[in-house]
């Protein structure tokens, strides 16, 4: 595998932990995935902008809380690699029970991605609902 391949994989591995931390409902797991730092920034869908890890984080805290149920089937993920900075488009397809009620509905997602210390983290994710 040529060293863009392996680099691929890796962000496609990244990516992968992000959604099987959302799936877990896991604070840690989540907590593992992103950069601790003021440079990282998270746009829920029909939320806000939040940046830093304290407030994104607080962000997975509550979305945690409130879901007892969070399952995603991922379509169309396509990578980019630009040196230390990759980013991954794709569809979330989520079935979910939040707030005792059971959904299925479609997020278009970005998530950005810096190799920091051989790893990928976590810098931003931006969903956005698709209508229809």
């Amino acid at each position: 595998m040529t060293q863009e391949g392996s680099d691929i994989e890796a962000v496609r591995a990244a990516n992968l932990a992000f959604y099987t931390a959302f799936s877990s409902l896991d604070i840690q797991q989540m907590a593992g995935v992103w950069e601790h730092t003021e440079r990282t920034l998270c746009v829920h869908p029909g939320w806000r902008a939040l940046s830093g890890w304290q407030a994104i984080g607080e962000s997975w805290e509550s979305i945690f809380n409130n879901t007892t149920l969070m399952h995603f089937n991922i379509t169309g993920a396509r990578v980019v690699i630009e040196g230390d900075s990759a980013w991954v488009c794709c569809t979330e397809n989520v079935t979910t029970v939040l707030d005792g009620r059971a959904a299925e509905f479609a997020i278009q997602a970005t998530n950005v991605f810096v190799r920091t210390e051989g790893r990928w983290r976590l810098v931003h994710h931006h969903g956005s609902q698709l209508m229809g």
